[in-house]
């Protein structure tokens, strides 16, 4: 019997699950992000022994998923080093958002986009081809997120105060919501270093909530929701895939949220651009993606993956 070290390492949490080929699911145990990005490699392995400890220790197989293991070379890294601390016999490390695309569609193939604090799209082809986007902000062209959403939030809130821009209630709920008595106040916080950009994650749901009434809150949902739907196309291009019946799976925490402009908004761009694309918002955690590729690498049948599922979604 092989035991698999299933993980879902986000910007905000980590998600472990230990569980058998059968699909037995023999534990499983969230704790704080372990994302390189933030923390870097030991600091990252750091935060993910310890879960791995709490969850059972060990495993024979460890699929790795995580944010911020972007490229080839920080895979192969992130593999070496979990490998070397004893965290599982074999390693396959990767991107987050591969286990999202895993969990929403039972294919094994299609693109996925996922919008949490940050984003990221991957794609993969039915023969195996992958496209994927950098997804290193600002200086690799991204867009969108949570902290993004936030700072267009915070920059128009203090464009209606000085005058520079057109009015909107973010004036006033965007420094209340962080704390502070007027946007000149969050800014000066901001570049003295009290506030940081993660922390603007918080602006998004605020930003959403008002859009229904707020024409400059409704467009920075406007621009998430066309960044969202550009990845997805632009992966299906370069994958050959439009006019295909794909799966174009949307996760992570904002697209997950149910806002109905910003869903809607997706799924009316996607399907004006390819009818046939099948759009759907993952119904469950990103980990489950990542146990179900772990299945999938040990070579573990439906059975084993219908087990899984139903473990943990229940």
């Amino acid at each position: 019997m092989t035991t698999i070290l299933a993980v879902d390492g986000g910007n905000s949490k980590t998600d472990v699950v230990l569980l058998q080929d059968d699909g037995t699911v023999l534990g499983s145990v969230r704790g704080p992000h372990c994302s390189p990005d933030h923390l870097g490699l030991d600091g990252s392995l750091d935060v993910l022994g310890g879960l791995v400890a709490e969850v059972g220790g060990a495993a024979d197989l460890g699929m790795l998923l995580l944010a911020g293991v972007d490229f080839p070379d920080e895979e192969d890294a992130y593999r070496s080093a979990a490998e070397s601390r004893g965290l599982a016999g074999r390693v396959v490390a990767g991107n987050d958002t591969f286990a999202v695309l895993r969990a929403g569609t039972e294919r094994g193939w299609g693109v996925a986009v996922t919008c949490g604090a940050g984003i990221n799209c991957v794609g993969v082809a039915p023969d195996g081809r992958r496209v994927r986007f950098p997804s290193l902000g600002a200086v690799s062209g991204d867009w969108g997120g949570g902290a993004d959403v936030g700072m267009a939030a915070a920059e128009a809130a203090a464009r209606s105060e000085d005058g520079r821009g057109p009015k909107t209630v973010l004036e006033q709920l965007v420094p209340a919501e962080l704390g502070y008595k007027d946007t000149v106040a969050l800014a000066r916080a901001y570049t003295a270093g009290e506030v940081v950009f993660h922390d603007l994650c918080v602006l998004a749901p605020v930003t959403f909530a008002v859009a229904r009434e707020d024409e400059v809150a409704a467009s920075i949902v406007d621009r998430l929701a066309d960044e969202v739907a550009t990845m997805a196309l632009t992966a299906l291009r370069r994958l050959d895939l439009i006019g295909e019946a794909v799966d174009v799976v949307l996760g992570g925490g904002l697209l997950q949220s149910g806002d109905a402009r910003l869903l809607g908004r997706v799924s009316s761009l996607l399907s004006s651009a390819d009818p046939g694309l099948r759009v759907t918002v993952a119904s469950v955690a990103p980990v489950v993606g990542a146990a179900l590729l772990g299945l999938d690498e040990a070579g573990a049948g439906a059975e084993a993956q219908q087990r899984v599922r139903a473990a943990l979604t229940s």
